[in-house]
């Protein structure tokens, strides 16, 4: 943003943001000359980093977004020097603070498809910048099996393949059914995939729909199988601990149809359910507009630092596996995937963050 204030702009003595203007002249350099002398030097680089405020990163609430945007805050704050802040966020409410007052700077993992129009339209505004690609190959939805249920029965390819072959997949609770792990209660994946079920016909093919109850019991019921080494048919997405931690293979739907899958997810849509895959969702670097004016070294690192699905997946599983919050999980991936991060910054960077990683 070029016109109006930012967020942390400090003005010495006086209160009253409406008299910026009066610093000017002799007087303004007197007080600035004054502060100098009397204030600590800044460690952030401004040449870097930007002029008159912190580079504020958004920590979303869900694991890979938030391990993101620690691994980002320490890269900025340890190899640039710059004065890092990293605040809660959502997408919903993110997205709406950086258009209407540019702040915070940098959200690491922006899902947009929530907020497709907006998002457009406040680039075309010059408000909001797309930096990069969060998740290089795109975010991941769908049905999947085992890879040793599908090395030992080849032919089970696409959804059609496993629907055609319940007794594979028995219902713990009834076996002579098959058995297909929907998405947790009151999540929207549930209602595409009670729908795709239905438009499969697959209770007429010998198969159940089972609510897990909760992510986590989804989770278990999951890790028991792959533990058990045997077979199940769930809904999952990525990038998550799950896929990250077990091989499993994602089952071919056919071609995405955006408007069937937007029926498909509506619980008021009155027409009868239909096939299609789901849908990749875009997951962005996004940025206030004053992020490449202002400080066009920091955009550049972050047009450089998109991840794949399997790098976000694998650097989850260190977190769930030893219960770390995002910042351990950050720093467990600066140490063990620096042939990853160091290709995004120069040498003298990547030697500072080593450093600080003691």
């Amino acid at each position: 943003m070029t016109n109006g204030l930012r967020p942390g702009v400090v003005f010495l003595f006086l209160g009253d943001t409406c008299m910026k203007h009066f610093w000017k002249g002799t007087l303004a350099a007197a007080i600035i000359g004054f502060a100098a002398a009397s204030m600590p030097v800044q460690a952030a680089d401004e040449t870097v980093c930007g002029t008159d405020r912190s580079i504020d990163i958004a920590e979303m609430s869900w694991p890979s977004a938030a391990a993101l945007a620690r691994i980002h805050a320490f890269i900025l704050e340890n190899g640039y020097g710059c004065d890092v802040e990293v605040v809660s966020g959502d997408t919903v409410p993110t997205s709406s603070s950086m258009l209407s007052r540019g702040s915070p700077a940098i959200a690491p993992e922006l899902w947009t498809s929530s907020i497709e129009k907006q998002w457009t339209e406040a680039i075309n505004e010059g408000k909001v910048v797309k930096l990069s690609d969060a998740i290089t190959d795109g975010t991941l939805e769908g049905w999947f099996i085992p890879r040793y249920v599908q090395e030992a029965h080849p032919d089970l390819k696409s959804v059609a393949d496993v629907i055609a072959h319940p007794e594979l997949f028995p219902d713990p609770e009834d076996p002579t059914e098959g058995r297909l792990y929907s998405c947790p209660p009151g999540w929207a994946c549930e209602i595409s995939t009670s729908a795709l079920f239905e438009a499969y016909d697959m209770a007429e093919a010998g198969w159940n729909l089972f609510s897990p109850g909760s992510g986590g019991a989804l989770d278990a019921s999951i890790a028991r199988a792959f533990l058990r080494n045997e077979p199940i048919l769930f809904y999952y997405w990525g990038p998550t601990s799950i896929l990250g931690k077990y091989d499993a293979v994602p089952l071919d739907m056919g071609p995405v149809d955006a408007e069937i899958y937007a029926c498909n997810t509506n619980p008021d849509c009155d027409q009868p359910s239909r096939k299609t895959a789901y849908p990749s969702s875009p997951a962005i670097v996004g940025a206030a507009a004053w992020v490449p004016e202002d400080a066009p070294v920091v955009a550049d690192y972050f047009a450089k630092v998109g991840l794949t699905n399997d790098e976000i997946s694998a650097l989850l599983v260190y977190g769930d596996e030893n219960k770390a919050d995002a910042a351990a999980t950050a720093e467990n991936f600066l140490r063990e995937r620096k042939d990853v991060w160091t290709t995004w910054v120069p040498d003298d960077v990547a030697a500072k963050v080593e450093a600080s990683l003691g």
